[in-house]
């Protein structure tokens, strides 16, 4: 008998053994059909004949950023504004602000307060119609409409995010300076990179900062191209703010001359378009107007204003590139209906590589476009030495479209795996894309950029017409395609 269980043992183990052997190398031949599938004929896009003279590591899709660090100078001023100030609790109170901020969402409009208390209105009414409470039995017909009001009114608190404008006085500046200078600070300058790489020519003169806060546009605009701007006009309602950042400005005495010339300081945006800039930025600034229709008004104004790029930075989370959306939808519409006037229409300069619908704002499950960027935050003790901030950003560029390259825009963190790269891709016909390459199957130089490229790069890559990964992701779940890797939404907001 122990003969006869031992021999059945080995038997089982050969068929186990012999199975998974089957299921590993269908398993591998899967892949490489997948990749076949999804991938037959993109090429790399060297008409400028790249390859000859750049590795591939310094592809022209590169534009992520290294560590960004902060100026000495503003280390140093930012440091002495709060340590002279008088806040109390300062590690804390910074950690809740910054929460506070990612965590905001816009405001409610009118039109949907309405249309949800409507719905809960008559969801109450039935089930109060059909209730057997003692205390709606005894109730009079006003008593009862009283009593539905009520109830009205407190699940729509619950429902109906509470936006509140925030008043910055001097006391939150501050805290406003330790917990958001060098993450905004590091959004800006991936921006502005982006502006730099594609666009080595561009030198602007004039700049204007909406929402200028405590300046880290100024001093990243003055970290890119240095003296070639000669005014930096800096717009934010807060009038102890401007007082804050000019003191940064200042090396945080007010005995000291500016470090940083040219700069002016208004608390309002003027609206006339007679005097243009040719840079305008606004980071984290458009969540601070009370309703869509003075989001519009403030992105018409800006855009009229504009005579080279316009740069829109709102957090990576959902309502913010909701809000960057509305503004490029805003822009376009404009465009069109003012066609009759080329010279002063624009484009989508970054991230979109198409000027059509964002299609990860048109899926079921909605998930923000954005991006990271790491950075060294000032030198509290509560502070780690390299933080990363999550981000989403808009260029508009005035004028017609000169760059030829469509290349599509990497959305994703590049997965490198044994032999084959996976990409996820937003690619210039508005659909979302997950590229599989080999060095075997589509030559060693897109392997190669593709292994070095990151999350928000552009990889230098032609798809023709006839490549099946034209085709959007949710059309290939069919029974030669495998679904896209779900792991990689880890690290959406």
């Amino acid at each position: 008998m122990p003969c006869f269980r031992r021999a059945l043992a080995s038997l089982g183990a050969k068929r186990v053994r012999f199975f998974a052997g089957r299921v590993r190398s269908e398993a591998y031949y899967f892949s490489r059909g997948l990749a076949a599938a999804l991938n037959q004929s993109p090429q790399v896009d060297n008409t400028s004949d790249f390859l000859q003279r750049v590795p591939h590591r310094k592809h022209p899709g590169i534009l992520h950023l290294k560590r960004v660090t902060l100026p000495q100078a503003v280390v140093e001023g930012a440091q002495a504004l709060v340590y002279r100030s008088n806040v109390t609790q300062l590690e804390d109170r910074t950690k809740d602000l910054s929460h506070y901020l990612w965590s905001r969402k816009r405001p409610a409009e009118d039109g949907d307060i309405r249309g949800r208390a409507n719905e809960l209105e008559k969801r109450l009414r039935l089930k109060m119609a059909s209730s057997r409470e003692p205390v709606l039995q005894d109730k009079n017909e006003e008593a009862l409409e009283e009593e539905l009001k009520r109830r009205v009114m407190a699940a729509l608190r619950g429902k109906i995010y509470h936006w509140q404008q925030l008043m910055y006085d001097k006391e939150l500046s501050v805290l406003y300076l330790a917990a958001r200078f060098g993450s905004g600070y590091a959004a800006v300058m991936r921006a502005f990179h982006e502006i730099q790489k594609r666009v080595p020519d561009f030198a602007p003169k004039t700049l204007l900062d909406f929402g200028s806060g405590a300046g880290t546009v100024i001093w990243a605009a003055h970290e890119c191209w240095g003296s070639s701007i000669r005014e930096y006009m800096c717009v934010d309602s807060s009038a102890e703010m401007n007082e804050m950042s000019e003191l940064l400005l200042r090396g945080g005495s007010n005995s000291q001359e500016k470090l940083i010339p040219g700069v002016h300081h208004r608390q309002f945006l003027p609206v006339s378009p007679k005097v243009r800039y040719d840079l305008i930025v606004s980071a984290y600034s458009l969540n601070e107007l009370p309703s869509q229709r003075d989001r519009v008004q403030t992105i018409e104004t800006l855009w009229r204003k504009t005579d080279g790029y316009l740069i829109l930075i709102e957090n990576g989370t959902k309502e913010g590139h909701h809000m960057l959306m509305e503004a490029r939808d805003t822009i376009l519409n404009q465009d069109d209906d003012r066609s009759r006037q080329k010279a002063r229409t624009g484009h989508v300069f970054a991230p979109c590589p198409h000027p059509l619908p964002c299609p990860l704002k048109a899926k079921k499950e909605s998930v923000p476009c954005n991006f990271i960027q790491a950075f060294q935050p000032l030198p509290f003790s509560w502070n780690p030495t390299t933080m990363w901030e999550k981000f989403s950003f808009l260029i508009m560029r005035r004028g017609p479209k000169e760059d030829i390259e469509e290349w599509p825009r990497i959305t994703l963190p590049v997965q490198r795996r044994p032999r084959h790269v996976h990409c996820h891709m937003c690619c210039s016909d508005g659909t979302l894309q997950h590229m599989v390459i080999t060095a075997h199957k589509h030559g060693r130089d897109l392997y190669r950029c593709a292994r070095n490229s990151e999350w928000g790069d552009r990889l230098p890559v032609i798809i023709t017409s006839k490549d099946s990964a034209s085709t959007p992701i949710d059309e290939q779940q069919g029974e030669d395609c495998v679904p896209v890797v779900q792991s990689a939404d880890v690290h959406r907001a």
